[in-house]
C-alpha cells in the first residue's frame, strides 16, 4: 500500500536511510519495520543504544499512524511517545517492528508497536500519540 504521501516520505527520509531502515505496509495502520544493528548503532561494544531502538520504535508508530492519516490527504507528527526496553538488542540483531491501531480520531491517532528481534524475542513495547494535518502545511509545493 503506497500512496503519494507515503511514496513522498520514503524518498525524503534520509534518517531511515541512515539508519538502515525499510518497511511494507500490509494494511492501513499496520506498518512492518526492520532494521540490522549496524556498529555504528552501539553503545557498548556489544549492544545498541537505547535511542537508536527509540528511534526505530518512533518510525514503526509513525508510518503506521501515517498510513492511516496518509488516506485523509494528512501527514502526521508525534506528540507523544514512550518506549518500555525489555532487553538489549547486540550487533547484527535485526530488529522487526510492527505497529498496531489503536484509535484514530478527527485530530489524533494512537498507536502501539512490539519490537522482536530474528529470534522472535520481544525487545521493546511501544505507544505513540500522533497529530494529523494537512500535507499542504509541511509540503506546499512538493505534491
Amino acid at each position: 500500500m503506497t500512496n503519494i504521501i507515503i511514496q513522498g516520505y520514503i524518498s525524503g527520509n534520509k534518517f531511515g536511510e541512515t539508519m538502515g531502515m525499510n518497511f511494507e505496509i500490509p494494511e492501513i495502520g499496520t506498518v512492518i519495520y526492520k532494521m540490522k544493528v549496524k556498529s555504528e548503532h552501539l553503545a557498548t561494544s556489544t549492544t545498541a543504544h537505547g535511542g537508536v531502538i527509540a528511534a526505530f520504535a518512533d518510525a514503526v508508530l509513525g508510518v503506521g499512524a501515517l498510513s492511516i492519516s496518509s488516506e485523509r490527504n494528512n501527514v502526521v507528527s508525534t506528540v507523544e511517545f514512550k518506549i518500555s526496553y525489555l532487553r538489549p538488542t547486540f550487533l547484527n540483531d535485526e530488529l522487526i517492528g510492527k505497529s498496531t491501531l489503536l484509535k484514530a480520531g478527527k485530530s489524533l491517532i494512537f498507536m502501539e508497536a512490539k519490537i522482536e528481534n530474528q529470534r522472535g524475542e520481544l525487545i521493546a513495547v511501544a505507544n505513540g500519540t500522533f497529530n494529523q494535518y494537512p500535507m499542504e502545511k509541511i509540503f506546499p509545493r512538493t505534491f
